[in-house]
Protein backbone atom coordinates (compact mmCIF):
# COMPACT_ATOMS: atom_id res chain seq x y z
CA UNK A 1 0.00 0.00 0.00
CA UNK A 2 1.43 3.68 -0.71
CA UNK A 3 -0.95 6.11 0.63
CA UNK A 4 -0.79 9.12 -0.98
CA UNK A 5 -3.99 10.91 -0.20
CA UNK A 6 -3.80 14.82 0.03
CA UNK A 7 -3.45 16.94 3.30
CA UNK A 8 -4.80 20.01 3.95
CA UNK A 9 -8.47 21.25 5.30
CA UNK A 10 -11.37 19.34 4.72
CA UNK A 11 -14.95 20.78 4.10
CA UNK A 12 -15.63 20.86 8.13
CA UNK A 13 -12.62 23.53 8.60
CA UNK A 14 -11.13 20.90 10.27
CA UNK A 15 -7.22 20.20 9.42
CA UNK A 16 -6.47 16.78 7.83
CA UNK A 17 -3.01 15.27 7.75
CA UNK A 18 -1.06 12.01 6.60
CA UNK A 19 1.33 11.31 9.39
CA UNK A 20 4.30 8.69 8.45
CA UNK A 21 5.08 6.00 11.69
CA UNK A 22 8.15 4.18 11.40
CA UNK A 23 8.02 1.22 14.06
CA UNK A 24 12.17 0.85 13.33
CA UNK A 25 13.54 -2.12 14.33
CA UNK A 26 16.95 -3.62 15.02
CA UNK A 27 18.82 -6.61 17.21
CA UNK A 28 15.96 -7.32 19.40
CA UNK A 29 14.81 -3.68 20.31
CA UNK A 30 12.49 -0.60 18.62
CA UNK A 31 14.07 2.89 18.45
CA UNK A 32 10.83 5.63 20.07
CA UNK A 33 11.01 8.96 20.36
CA UNK A 34 10.02 11.48 23.30
CA UNK A 35 8.02 14.66 22.13
CA UNK A 36 9.53 17.49 23.38
CA UNK A 37 7.49 19.50 26.45
CA UNK A 38 6.07 22.89 23.89
CA UNK A 39 4.65 20.47 21.10
CA UNK A 40 1.13 18.54 21.28
CA UNK A 41 1.48 15.43 23.63
CA UNK A 42 4.52 17.01 25.20
CA UNK A 43 6.22 14.41 26.83
CA UNK A 44 4.52 11.23 25.13
CA UNK A 45 6.59 8.94 23.24
CA UNK A 46 5.94 8.11 19.64
CA UNK A 47 6.87 6.11 16.62
CA UNK A 48 9.44 8.47 14.95
CA UNK A 49 7.93 10.31 11.80
CA UNK A 50 5.63 13.04 10.85
CA UNK A 51 3.54 15.29 8.71
CA UNK A 52 3.92 14.27 4.84
CA UNK A 53 4.31 17.04 2.64
CA UNK A 54 2.25 17.28 -0.82
CA UNK A 55 3.16 14.92 -3.56
CA UNK A 56 5.34 12.86 -0.85
CA UNK A 57 5.09 9.16 -0.48
CA UNK A 58 4.57 7.62 2.87
CA UNK A 59 7.58 6.11 2.15
CA UNK A 60 9.77 9.37 1.56
CA UNK A 61 8.25 11.23 4.62
CA UNK A 62 8.79 8.63 7.00
CA UNK A 63 13.16 8.58 5.42
CA UNK A 64 12.70 12.32 5.73
CA UNK A 65 10.94 12.79 9.13
CA UNK A 66 13.53 10.74 10.76
CA UNK A 67 16.74 11.54 9.51
CA UNK A 68 15.25 15.21 10.20
CA UNK A 69 14.15 14.19 13.99
CA UNK A 70 17.51 11.29 14.83
CA UNK A 71 19.76 11.35 12.34
CA UNK A 72 19.54 7.60 11.30
CA UNK A 73 18.70 6.08 8.32
CA UNK A 74 15.95 3.81 7.64
CA UNK A 75 14.39 1.82 4.89
CA UNK A 76 10.61 1.29 5.17
CA UNK A 77 10.54 -2.38 4.59
CA UNK A 78 6.04 -2.97 5.01
CA UNK A 79 3.10 -1.23 5.60
CA UNK A 80 1.51 -2.03 8.65
CA UNK A 81 -1.54 -0.58 9.26
CA UNK A 82 -3.31 2.87 9.43
CA UNK A 83 -5.27 4.47 12.15
CA UNK A 84 -7.36 7.88 12.50
CA UNK A 85 -7.59 9.75 14.66
CA UNK A 86 -9.95 12.77 14.95
CA UNK A 87 -10.55 15.67 17.58
CA UNK A 88 -11.72 18.94 17.95
CA UNK A 89 -8.82 20.41 15.88
CA UNK A 90 -7.47 18.24 13.61
CA UNK A 91 -8.27 14.44 11.75
CA UNK A 92 -4.83 12.06 10.93
CA UNK A 93 -4.71 9.17 9.31
CA UNK A 94 -1.58 7.28 10.82
CA UNK A 95 0.02 5.23 8.57
CA UNK A 96 2.26 2.69 10.14
CA UNK A 97 5.65 1.21 8.61
CA UNK A 98 8.08 -1.58 9.80
CA UNK A 99 11.25 0.31 9.02
CA UNK A 100 15.03 -1.47 9.17
CA UNK A 101 17.16 0.62 10.52
CA UNK A 102 20.37 1.06 7.81
CA UNK A 103 23.04 3.24 9.65
CA UNK A 104 23.56 6.01 12.19
CA UNK A 105 23.56 6.80 15.71
CA UNK A 106 20.75 8.35 17.30
CA UNK A 107 21.00 11.95 18.23
CA UNK A 108 17.99 13.81 20.06
CA UNK A 109 17.84 16.44 17.40
CA UNK A 110 13.98 17.11 17.00
CA UNK A 111 12.96 15.33 20.36
CA UNK A 112 13.43 15.25 23.53
CA UNK A 113 14.64 12.16 23.76
CA UNK A 114 14.90 8.43 22.38
CA UNK A 115 15.31 5.07 23.95
CA UNK A 116 15.48 1.42 22.10
CA UNK A 117 13.52 -0.84 23.74
CA UNK A 118 12.16 -4.25 24.08
CA UNK A 119 8.50 -4.23 22.16
CA UNK A 120 7.10 -5.04 26.09
CA UNK A 121 8.44 -1.90 27.25
CA UNK A 122 5.83 0.51 25.59
CA UNK A 123 3.11 -0.44 27.94
CA UNK A 124 5.27 1.56 30.60
CA UNK A 125 5.70 4.58 28.63
CA UNK A 126 2.89 7.21 27.99
CA UNK A 127 2.30 6.99 24.37
CA UNK A 128 -0.51 9.00 22.07
CA UNK A 129 -4.23 7.05 22.77
CA UNK A 130 -4.18 6.94 19.01
CA UNK A 131 -1.10 4.08 19.45
CA UNK A 132 -3.02 1.96 21.23
CA UNK A 133 -3.94 -0.77 19.31
CA UNK A 134 -0.48 -0.65 17.24
CA UNK A 135 1.82 -1.76 20.34
CA UNK A 136 -0.71 -4.29 21.13
CA UNK A 137 -0.71 -5.37 17.73
CA UNK A 138 3.38 -5.68 17.44
CA UNK A 139 3.55 -6.94 21.20
CA UNK A 140 1.71 -9.91 20.27
CA UNK A 141 3.21 -10.49 16.78
CA UNK A 142 6.90 -9.52 17.66
CA UNK A 143 8.18 -13.06 15.95
CA UNK A 144 6.27 -12.52 13.16
CA UNK A 145 7.09 -8.50 12.34
CA UNK A 146 10.34 -8.28 13.56
CA UNK A 147 11.66 -11.67 13.67
CA UNK A 148 11.69 -11.51 9.51
CA UNK A 149 14.24 -8.19 9.63
CA UNK A 150 16.53 -10.46 11.31
CA UNK A 151 16.62 -13.73 9.53
CA UNK A 152 16.91 -11.28 6.12
CA UNK A 153 20.15 -9.19 7.18
CA UNK A 154 18.22 -6.09 6.79
CA UNK A 155 19.83 -4.48 9.57
CA UNK A 156 23.48 -4.36 8.35
CA UNK A 157 25.12 -2.22 10.75
CA UNK A 158 25.21 -1.71 14.72
CA UNK A 159 23.30 1.34 15.89
CA UNK A 160 22.73 0.94 19.36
Amino acid sequence: MNPKSGSGTAETGVDFRDVGCAVIYHHGRLLVAQRGYGSNLGGYWEFPGGKREPEETIEACLVREVWEELRVRIRPERYLTTHFHVDPFRRLALHFYLCAWEQGSPVAYECLAFRWIEPEEMRRLMFPPADRDIIETLIRKKLYYFGRLEKTGASRQDGS
